[in-house]
């Protein structure tokens, strides 16, 4: 299941992948654009990006260091996913369990893959199996889908998961994650519950209309501070996954430690005709 606002806005935002604009924003990224002219397209999109997320970075008193980015690679060829490979990039993420699991032995092992789509109970076991460079699952929604994922990772016996729990900021109903109300006690499940399972922070989705963004990242800011304080943690050890194409600017500014990138770096994503 894929959520329509979150396409809507990947869209919004990969009208072009090297736009104008970008380009003559900063000397900077003219010059990343220059030294990848030999690279592919998705290899330079993503020096841009990444020149983008340093500025930000910097703007919010931080190294680019402090901030990952994910490269949301969902319905791209691995052809396209190597080219990002190869311009160093190590960091990519995944929407649907079956497409990750049918690429993942096709890419090299030292890839870190991040799931972050809604997740099913059903699909627990083939994404642990099939995908052993697993390196977080970043839609912990509820305390059936945690304690799934503890039983699995302990049947196999591999290291602990890390995981994000995923918070409904704006309140849509079309929106997975659990209500900000209800995300200590989830967290707190998780961190107390699930020795298999690494609790590193929250994740939200944005809504579609960028005026509310801000209002959203504000908010996972808030739960983080009430989750750091429940579980007497200090907010540096409590990530924010935050910003996606049209906004992960913004979401640094205000604080992500992890952004998921698509359509900026890969494009429009391609839907087979049904």
């Amino acid at each position: 299941m894929h959520n329509p606002e979150a396409e809507e806005r990947e869209k919004q935002s990969s009208s072009a992948v090297l736009t104008e604009q970008s380009l003559s924003s900063s000397p900077e990224l003219q010059m990343a654009a220059a030294a990848s002219a030999t690279d592919g397209v998705a290899a330079a999109a993503l020096r841009l990006v990444l020149q983008r997320v340093k500025q930000a970075a910097e703007r919010s008193g931080r190294g680019s260091d402090r901030v990952r980015v994910v490269a949301v690679s969902k319905t791209k060829p691995v052809p396209v996913l190597r080219q990002v490979y190869d311009a160093g990039h190590r960091c990519f993420g995944e929407n649907y369990v079956q497409e990750l699991v049918d690429k993942v032995p096709q890419l090299p092992e030292d890839i870190e893959w991040h799931f972050i789509g809604n997740l099913q109970s059903n699909k627990v076991k083939p994404l642990l199996t099939g995908v052993p460079n697993l390196a977080m699952v970043e839609t912990v929604d509820d305390e059936k889908i945690a304690n799934h994922l503890n039983r699995a990772i302990g049947n196999i016996g591999r290291k602990p998961l890390k995981v994000l729990v995923q918070v409904n900021t704006s309140g849509e109903e079309s929106k997975f994650g659990v209500e900000p109300g209800s995300v200590v006690e989830l967290a707190k499940h998780v961190s107390m519950n699930c020795p298999n399972l690494e609790f590193c922070g929250l994740m939200t989705i944005g809504m579609p209309d960028y005026t509310s963004t801000p209002e959203n990242f504000k908010t996972l800011a808030s739960c983080r501070s009430e989750v750091c304080k429940a579980l007497g943690i200090s907010e540096e050890h409590c990530e924010l996954s935050m910003g996606m194409s049209g906004d992960f600017e913004l979401a640094i500014e205000m604080g992500s430690t992890n952004v998921r990138i698509g359509s900026t770096i890969f494009g429009a994503r391609e839907y087979p005709k049904k």
